[in-house]
């Protein structure tokens, strides 16, 4: 017999084991693309199949349209296991990466060499022996221990690295390690970004070659100033804690500096430092040393209200301001910029902050001077991808205006300023396969890759070659995926809904099952808070949706204002006048669409609504059932920030300001002030391992629940943190979550 909502078939847990073991069928899926800068090839990783986490490098030839695995971990270690370090552990984290194997590989400028970490080792491999498909030359870069951000000089002749927080350099051929910084010390460290730059700002190196291979600039990190956080095993109480510098918001932050090394070759002489009003801008945002150009670098103050990109001498350390912008509210760093042009003379920008709601990319000089302005009217950007001065054309990724939903490749033509999509629409969702961007091309544009999804799900992996403006481009081929395929693809029905006079995007998945005579629960699957979207243009986004609508109810997401890709008043609502307050409107807007889908859709049922999300999400949740029990019935908070104090300060700050100057709002956006109003069934779930949502946070909220005699449930998550991906705790975790609903909501009436 079917048990009910089970969409018709009689094994309704066998999707959910399935979505577990495969890591969400994400597993055997492409990624790390990268085209040989020759446009011959596209390299990238896949592991070696549906369920295996290991991952293996690959090879697609534009000339014959056809792939091959060119190395896989066992090439180079042999039969020995994978090792990696607590600070390479962390490091994945912040990159929000689970796989092993080969995790991560680097070409050079010339496409002659790879550089391939593993297990704390690396190792250079010459791309000729993998594409004449006989013996792999492949020789162990010397490091002296575990090497952390690896990276080759631009000419291949040698690899930078962090070591025991010191900047080492070593012959990429044969050779023996030497330190580049000085000598670290207790709390401070050289080469590697710190925790916010890696977490908050997308950062993750510390230090960054000369176009000459012949200097490196590199950071430097005291975190003397800050607190202590440990982290220990709970399921292994003889096992020693594991310690982190954290900076929690008002408190202090690391404090950075850069310097320039001298040649390589004359270590014995001393670094130059580099010299900016670090008082008035302590953050270091992106640093770019192009081949051709200046080097410079992004500096913001810590209320992120200004930033200013500087030039830097390499000689002197003195810097010079290219660009100042400024915003009352932030400024967000979701661009790699500055994007220079092969000349050097110009480099491309992309600005936020005009006079009018809209973004614009722009063609400045070398001195920063504004040169030509593209208004990208009608498009909401996510990030430029791409300059190629030589065709006069510029890659970038945008959402429409009027489609939130829709990710896409936009080519903006340099000289006319035409803008249109690359290909047909193809969407990236967050945290789904497909690439960082929808197109990855060399920087010649003689080779690309279009990687994502369409609106019904369906995969797109093709490899185009043309010419460089990506006219008349022919598709050579399709790069594989061998991931698992779903016994089901979702129907999603993707809505505006008008509430208190604004327009919402919404997602409506319901059951496969569906019976429209019937009144069903309704769960709100939400993040709700910045830089992220809930609703998107990809059906494969929502399998986890559709088990838990099958089970007996209709799930929606919505995406209120304070979320991305609706503009800058959108988004900004936020913060005014310098405070901020996470929850007030977001939560009001999430209570308003809800009831005006419920109204809209006679078979949801306003009665009973449930509401589940994770970090934010999880946050959201918790707010949701404590302050609006009347359209809340029941509330599943996984990892949720409690406390915003207790949360870091690059993050919090941004939206908040600062504690001190804003108490009202850190108050009225912290779930403990609320505990004493909980009157529907609350489940919090975390893992112990968190160093992300620190575990403390839902200790916090239990331990204040309990004192004030609330009822909720518990479940800590042994050893995970803020990723979780052991087959066995995803599948028990949506297990647990869809009987907590069924039990608090019931099922279709």
């Amino acid at each position: 017999m079917n048990q009910p909502g089970s969409g018709g078939t009689n094994q309704p847990d066998k999707f959910l084991e399935l979505f577990a073991k495969t890591n969400r069928f994400r597993l055997g899926e492409p990624g790390a693309f990268k085209v040989t800068p020759d446009g011959s090839a596209v390299l990238f990783l896949r592991s070696e199949g549906p369920e295996s986490f290991v991952q293996e490098l690959w090879l697609f030839d534009a000339a014959t349209g056809k792939e091959r695995k060119v190395l896989s971990a066992a090439d180079l270690l042999g039969k020995g296991d994978e090792k990696l370090t607590a600070e390479e552990l962390a490091r994945r984290e912040r990159m929000r990466m689970s796989s092993r194997g080969i995790a991560s590989f680097e070409i050079s400028k010339d496409g002659k060499v790879l550089l391939v970490p593993l297990s704390g080792r690396l190792f250079r491999v010459l791309m000729s022996s993998l594409e004449s498909e006989g013996k792999i030359h492949a020789t162990e870069v010397s490091t002296g221990g575990s090497a952390i951000d690896p990276r080759l000089s631009p000419d291949g002749n040698h690899v930078g690295f962090a070591r025991d927080g010191e900047l080492w350099v070593s012959p990429a051929a044969v050779g023996d390690p030497r330190r580049i910084s000085p000598q670290a010390k207790e709390n401070v460290s050289y080469g590697e970004a710190e925790f916010v730059a890696q977490e908050e700002m997308k950062r993750m190196h510390g230090f960054w070659w000369s176009p000459d291979s012949r200097r490196i600039l590199y950071q430097q990190t005291d975190v003397g100033a800050l607190e202590t956080f440990y982290i220990p095993d709970p399921a292994d109480p003889a096992k020693v804690p594991q310690p982190w510098k954290y900076p929690r918001a008002g408190k202090a932050n690391a404090e950075v500096t850069l310097w320039i090394s001298p040649d390589i070759s004359e270590a014995s002489k001393p670094a130059t430092a580099v010299k900016w009003d670090r008082a008035r801008f302590p953050y270091v945002a992106r640093v770019v040393w192009p081949r051709q150009g200046v080097p410079a670098m992004i500096v913001q103050n810590r209320e992120q209200t200004e930033q200013v990109l500087l030039r830097i001498d390499i000689e002197s350390g003195e810097t010079r301001p290219m660009l100042t912008e400024k915003d009352a509210a932030w400024i967000g760093l979701e661009h790699e910029i500055p994007a220079w042009y092969a000349d050097g003379k110009r480099f491309l920008w992309l600005s936020e902050q005009g006079e009018t709601d809209g973004w614009e990319l722009q063609s400045r000089g070398a001195d920063g001077t504004l040169q030509k302005k593209y208004p990208l009217q009608g498009w909401v950007l996510e990030g430029l991808a791409r300059v190629c001065d030589k065709a006069d054309v510029a890659l970038v990724e945008a959402a429409p205006a009027d489609d939130s939903a829709q990710l896409l490749g936009l080519r903006v033509d340099l000289k006319s300023g035409d803008i249109r999509p690359v290909t047909a629409p193809v969407s990236r969702s967050q945290g789904d396969a497909g690439g960082q961007y929808s197109v990855i091309s060399n920087d010649a544009m003689t080779l690309w890759v279009v990687a994502g999804r369409q609106r019904d799900g369906s995969q797109v992996l093709d490899v185009f070659k043309g010419k460089p403006g990506l006219e008349d481009g022919a598709r050579v081929g399709q790069i594989r995926s061998v991931a698992a395929e779903p016994p089901f693809v979702p129907k999603p029905e993707w809505v505006r809904v008008a509430a208190n006079g604004r327009e919402f995007a919404a997602v409506i998945i319901r059951p496969r099952d569906f019976d429209p005579k019937k009144k069903y629960p309704v769960l709100d699957f939400v993040y709700g808070g910045p830089s992220a979207n809930q609703v998107n243009a990809n059906a494969r986004a929502y399998l986890q949706n559709q088990w838990f609508a099958d089970q007996g109810f209709i799930v929606v997401s919505i995406d209120g204002r304070g979320t991305p890709r609706r503009g800058r008043d959108w988004s900004r609502v936020l913060k005014k006048d310098g405070v901020g307050n996470f929850i007030d409107v977001p939560l009001a807007d999430q209570c308003d669409a809800i009831e005006a889908l419920c109204k809209k859709y006679p078979e949801m049922d306003r009665d009973r609504i449930g509401i589940f999300g994770w970090s934010f999400g999880g946050y959201f949740s918790s707010m949701a059932t404590m302050r609006r029990p009347d359209v809340f019935k029941a509330g599943v908070a996984g990892a949720p920030v409690t406390d915003w104090r207790d949360y870091d300060t690059h993050y919090t700050e941004r939206y908040m300001g600062l504690p001190d100057a804003n108490k009202a709002g850190y108050d009225a956006s912290d779930v403990l002030t609320y505990c004493k109003d909980l009157r529907v069934p609350l489940l919090v779930i975390q893992g112990t391992a968190d160093d992300n949502v620190y575990f403390v946070h839902s200790l916090k909220l239990t331990d204040r629940l309990f004192r004030e005699g609330k009822q909720f449930e518990f479940v800590p998550l042994a050893s995970q943190t803020h990723m979780v991906t052991k087959p066995e705790m995803v599948l028990r975790l949506n297990e647990r979550i869809a009987d907590f609903f069924k039990r608090n909501l019931g099922g279709p009436k």
